[in-house]
């Protein structure tokens, strides 16, 4: 049974892996649209809620890489490395918060904000030390510029649909159809 659930997690991780490839193509490619709606994290944070934390991580820190290496978007550097930082962070606490939180609504909520605001520091982390190794400074208003008033539509969007998601694919008469 351990060999099916494993095999289940894989598939599922390279569903989210793909989606996060294909998603940003509903923003026609345009930078300024994307780093609004941020389509890369919606798939990611459902990797960590369904696949658990490494294939949460492993997904977050991918999905940004190839994309970048395949198509040039987001660009590879410092975009895409500390976006790879970023979801990768979302991945993971989504998943091991999922893992030992009760599932209820509430803790949806909780282990989805605690995962997006923890990402959004590591970001910020990540750009700090990108921009520094450039030599360009990364300052206040651009962390809180581009973690949060620039992606308000995306964070919207990912606080209604994310929950609706994990809540509707959790519930039991669900679940089994992928266990």
């Amino acid at each position: 049974m351990k060999k099916h659930s494993s095999l289940v997690k894989l598939i599922l991780a390279a569903f989210f892996l793909a989606l996060a490839y294909v998603m940003p193509f509903l923003t026609g490619q345009i930078p300024e649209i994307g780093s609004m709606l941020c389509p890369l994290h919606i798939p990611v944070l459902l990797s960590g809620f369904f696949c658990g934390p490494v294939w949460g991580t492993i997904v977050g820190l991918t999905a940004p890489l190839l994309r970048s290496l395949t198509l040039g978007m987001p660009p590879p550097f410092p975009t895409a490395v500390c976006m790879a930082f970023e979801l990768a962070a979302y991945g993971a606490l989504t998943g091991v918060m999922h893992r030992v939180l009760p599932r209820k609504k509430p803790f949806v909520y909780v282990s989805l904000l605690t995962a997006m605001i923890a990402g959004r520091l590591v970001w910020g982390a990540a750009m700090l030390v990108c921009m520094g190794i450039n030599g360009a400074g990364f300052t206040f208003a651009a962390f809180i510029a581009g973690a949060f008033t620039n992606a308000i539509p995306g964070i919207v969007v990912q606080i209604i649909l994310i929950p609706i998601l994990v809540m509707i694919l959790d519930n039991p008469k669900v679940a089994h159809l992928r266990d």
